[in-house]
């Protein structure tokens, strides 16, 4: 039997890629005339992405097709390409990132979110290159907090693969989950769907040149804070809690989660927030409605830095739901209150550099 090129581009028409719902040649996969020796045959066939989901069957049903169609005595050897370059390798993602800053709490309810928001807008003000992405895959806010729930990113080209490109709002590159899911309806996801929505985020995204990379994290202690330490060497932990026991309970096991040796973050300090509460009308009162200075002694106890006391103030709160965080109006208390956060920050970022050696990826045995 006589082998030809159009024997073996018949039997591939007679293959659907279901990315385009056409066949492989209609979709322009093949990248080469298939080359003949004898009853050898090699075919190039190329797709969208490494990680492509339809790869692996693509390849057993083109095979398959050019035994059936041509002859069953045919020897197919099926090469690869890739329109898009692959993700590049955990250990070597955010290559022109220097300071990866985690933005955690032990609970829900304490304002985590807020300071995370009002961090990387007062670091901007500051003049740093800053980035936040809302890890919290189950209860995304950012996209609300900073007025941009219409937004939708789109795909950019950038040496060679498509990359999401970050919504840009107050001088901070953002992304959060919220922007492709219906802000209407939960998420529900198991875990290691959220982990890999998680990782394109990080990975597939044109993040560019940053200072600082903020990770809002979710409360507690779960699988997407995992995911988080096995993909980013994490430059150090801002613990988020409010004065109570019942948060400051939490908080320690929050600090404990960065300080187990298999994690080996670095703790950069205690925000309080809703430290006190002062009204409007009386701007000079402060009332401790959770307890006074609980983060306080917190942070003396784990020989921690407190970084700052974020009153308890209406504004805060409405500005956060309107899209406009306290951190824009610096010339507030509860802005110069997120702006002297923000300094404390850079300045122990800055001795935790100089004095601790590079966070190491957490590699978990399976």
């Amino acid at each position: 039997m006589t082998l030809y090129p159009k024997l073996i581009l018949d039997a591939l028409a007679t293959v659907t890629y279901p990315g385009t719902k056409k066949n492989l040649v209609e979709s322009g996969m093949v990248a080469d005339t298939p080359s003949i020796n004898g009853m050898k045959v090699k075919v190039v066939l190329q797709f969208p992405r490494d990680t492509d989901p339809f790869l692996k069957s693509t390849l057993k049903a083109a095979e398959a097709a050019i035994h059936y169609h041509v002859s069953k005595d045919v020897e197919v050897e099926i090469e690869t390409e890739f329109k898009s370059k692959p993700r590049p390798e955990v250990g070597k993602l955010l290559p022109d990132v220097k300071n990866i800053i985690a933005v955690s709490s032990g609970k829900g309810g304490v304002g985590k979110s807020t300071v995370a928001a009002n961090l990387a807008i007062s670091l901007a003000r500051l003049g740093y290159k800053v980035g936040l992405l809302d890890a919290d895959i189950f209860g995304p806010s950012m996209p609300k907090m900073f007025r941009v729930e219409d937004a939708r990113p789109y795909a950019v080209e950038k040496d060679g693969r498509q990359l999401i490109e970050p919504i840009e709002k107050y001088g901070v590159k953002l992304l959060s989950i919220g922007f492709f899911v219906n802000p209407e309806t939960a998420t529900l996801w198991r875990g290691g769907m959220a982990s890999n929505a998680l990782k394109q985020l990080i990975a597939d995204a044109d993040w560019g040149e940053l200072d600082y990379f903020i990770l809002d994290t979710p409360p507690g202690t779960s699988d997407i804070h995992l995911t988080l330490l096995q993909t980013l060497a994490i430059t150090g932990a801002v613990i988020v809690s409010t004065p109570q026991n019942v948060a400051l309970a939490d908080a320690r096991k929050g600090i404990d989660m960065y300080r187990n040796k298999k994690v080996n973050v670095p703790i950069l300090g205690l925000v309080e927030n809703m430290a006190w509460f002062t009204p409007a009308e009386l701007p000079e009162n402060k009332y401790y409605i959770f307890g006074k200075e609980g983060c306080k002694r917190l942070a003396e106890e784990m020989q921690t830095p407190l970084l700052a006391q974020i009153p308890l103030v209406q504004s805060i709160c409405e500005s956060g739901d309107e899209g406009e965080p306290a951190a824009c109006h610096i010339d507030t208390a509860t802005g110069q209150a997120f702006i002297n956060l923000a300094q404390a920050v850079v300045t122990v970022v800055n001795r935790r550099n100089k004095e601790q050696e590079p966070t190491k990826i957490v590699k978990v045995k399976k």
